[in-house]
């Protein structure tokens, strides 16, 4: 008769994800995770039957379900507006100048390590990409409705600009470049639309 489970499947989600955000997928190992955890590998295997692979995609399910909203903010708002692309914009600054934030973003780190040979990855980061873009865009049509940014803007394309700037923001800014380089880089993103 096989045992009770021991451990909360979303903690060790959460503990996963971590080991994943700070060290990356390849130089996480399986030891790291037992560590991390407090799972033994084989209750670790029995829960999670794809092992390290599973603990991954699910510490990605994860992020994607806590963290970021935590980091969008009100731009997920219906009703936001240029003002909340610009505070999504100013947190990441903020992240970025602490050792914490300059881990990055698990789904940019995942991009950059894993995304150009692995069809899932790629494919849930496209997803994460297709939601931020989806929200800036929207924030920028109420904009433009309000007379916040030029009648010239394409809301679409600025918000793919955007979005491809903050993930670039977030490599950039893993290596300390100070906070006057990070807001050059918001400040030239946004020249446009003042």
């Amino acid at each position: 008769m096989a045992r009770p489970r021991q451990f909360d499947p979303d903690e060790v989600l959460d503990r996963s994800m971590r080991q994943f955000w700070e060290r990356g997928y390849r130089d996480t190992s399986v030891d790291d995770l037992v560590r991390a955890t407090g799972v033994r590998p084989g209750s670790l295997y029995n829960a999670f039957h794809g092992g390290k692979r599973e603990l991954f995609m699910g510490s990605l399910e994860r992020y994607s379900k806590l963290v970021v909203p935590e980091k969008m903010g009100a731009l997920e708002e219906p009703g936001a507006s240029v003002a909340e692309v610009r505070a999504y914009f100013d947190g990441l600054v903020s992240d970025l100048l602490s050792p914490e934030g300059r881990m990055g973003c698990l789904m940019v780190n995942s991009t950059v390590e894993l995304a150009a040979e692995d069809s899932e990855v790629a494919r849930v980061v496209r997803g994460h990409m297709t939601r931020l873009e989806r929200n800036a865009t929207q924030a920028l049509r109420n904009a433009q409705r309000h007379g916040e940014i030029p009648a010239h803007i394409n809301p679409a394309a600025k918000a793919i600009q955007l979005m491809a700037t903050a993930m670039g923001l977030m490599v950039v800014g893993k290596t300390n470049p100070g906070r006057e380089v990070l807001e050059t880089i918001v400040r030239t993103a946004f020249a446009d639309l003042l």
